[in-house]
């Protein structure tokens, strides 16, 4: 069991904007998840499903951020446009095309944590569409993110909602790009703090802002230098303002992808690579037929999705969303979230415990 906690443990983290300190190690308990739900309502929401009945549903339908788990959606439509050849996943791109949407210390040194990884398949500098694509899930590079935006169509990312049936979702705009909107909405801020003038920016203006400051880092190679105020106020507006969407949805998506029905069998062929880097673990291969997950935060926010069917059969979905967290809550949730997820996957007591607080 300890690959799993290990794999799991290791990439929960999408974008991260500040470093946490906690004040006391916790041990391991799995109910401690459970309990901070119980207690915080206000904070958390949650969805599990096994073998297709609910174990437990707290604020399903509340709209929360989601920090990198939206990275699955274009995951998706990398698999659909992988699978009608509308993209070439052995594509080379040059790294320079990627480092255009690199910011330093934006995100928890995920994107040279990839570039290390895939050191050993870079040729003259390049790196296949595949790999890409793999670097955005299991390494959360948002750089990696904002040129698969690109390369797939936001348009056609976000006509995948509506296929998924994901009607309980915020429109999904360019990620990296939304760091720079407070740069851009300083510039006519008319005696209003920044803060102030941020709080006012409609849903299709902020939009708007990404869309132009994406256009600004293809071509300005100096514009990405000077990110502007990331204070935590604006920080958590920009937080705030991440896309959204509900636990009952993202569960549900988590069965699409575990059912390996929903979508064709090429689909699943270029997806499950994609999704499923923790069944490289030998560990994981004895317990789980197959797996998959993706998690996110921010400063205020973790959140996490997870899929997975086992060797006897057994099917678990499930998705975790926090907000307005503290520094030490994230910490205490963070450390105790692969103990949450394998007491639900193989301690029938656990999931007894879930039911009882359903």
């Amino acid at each position: 069991m300890n690959k799993i906690v290990t794999i799991i443990s290791v990439i929960i983290i999408g974008f991260v904007l500040t470093g946490f300190v906690t004040k006391k190690r916790q041990q391991p308990n799995p109910k401690f998840i459970l309990e901070f739900i119980k207690n915080n309502p206000d904070k958390a929401a949650i969805t599990i499903i096994r073998n297709d009945s609910v174990l437990i549903n707290k604020n399903e339908n509340r709209l929360q951020p989601l920090a990198s788990t939206v990275k699955i959606i274009i995951a998706i439509e990398y698999a659909h446009q992988a699978a009608n050849k509308t993209i070439d996943v052995n594509q080379l791109i040059d790294l320079s095309q990627l480092n255009k949407y690199y910011i330093p210390n934006t995100d928890g040194n995920a994107h040279n944590n990839w570039l290390k990884y895939i050191e050993n398949k870079i040729n003259d500098n390049k790196i296949s569409v595949k790999e890409i694509a793999k670097g955005m899930i299991m390494f959360s590079s948002n750089a990696n993110t904002e040129w698969l935006q690109q390369k797939l169509g936001l348009n056609n990312i976000n006509t995948q909602l509506q296929k998924l049936n994901l009607d309980n979702h915020t429109p999904i705009y360019y990620m990296v790009s939304s760091l720079f909107v407070g740069k851009e909405v300083s510039k006519n801020l008319n005696n209003q703090s920044l803060q102030q003038a941020l709080k006012t920016v409609s849903e299709s203006d902020y939009i708007a802002l990404t869309n132009k400051i994406h256009q600004k880092l293809n071509t300005d190679v100096n514009y990405k230098n000077d990110v502007g105020d990331l204070s935590m106020p604006i920080q958590k507006i920009w937080s705030d303002n991440l896309q959204a969407s509900t636990t009952k949805a993202y569960a549900s998506l988590m069965q699409k992808l575990n059912n390996k029905s929903t979508f064709s069998a090429k689909i699943y062929q270029y997806l499950d690579p994609i999704m499923e880097s923790m069944m490289q673990s030998k560990g994981n291969q004895i317990n789980l037929k197959h797996a998959g997950f993706k998690g996110g935060s921010t400063a205020f926010v973790l959140t996490q999705a997870f899929y997975a069917t086992d060797k006897k059969g057994n099917t678990t979905e499930l998705a975790m969303f926090f907000n307005n967290l503290t520094n030490l809550e994230f910490q205490n949730l963070s450390l105790q979230l692969n103990n949450f997820l394998i007491a639900t996957l193989y301690n029938k007591d656990f999931r007894k415990d879930l039911l009882n607080n359903n």
